[in-house]
């Protein structure tokens, strides 16, 4: 436990920036699950679509510290990749 007042103010935005960053990250987790699912389902044309909004929550989450740049790079390159295997079968 912090002893002087910065560190306990300090551990008061560390625990409310966790709780912000834990719902941007569930809902990132949720669109990755709905582009997958349109995979499965061979919606090829609409999870195309759907890849760039998907781009675009990823590179914000990363801009904002919530996952790591290169994390955010690797998950963008496998979706990527996953949309055009999908697309040639």
């Amino acid at each position: 436990m912090p002893k002087q007042r910065s560190a306990f103010k300090e551990l008061r935005k560390i625990k409310k920036r966790r709780v912000v960053n834990l719902a941007r990250m569930s809902e990132l987790k949720t669109l990755i699950k709905r582009f997958e699912n349109l995979l499965r389902t061979k919606k090829t044309d609409e999870a195309k679509a759907y890849l760039h909004k998907l781009f675009s929550k990823i590179d914000s989450r990363a801009a904002r510290g919530v996952i790591h740049k290169n994390a955010a790079a690797r998950k963008k390159a496998r979706l990527a990749k996953a949309v055009n295997a999908s697309a040639k079968t």
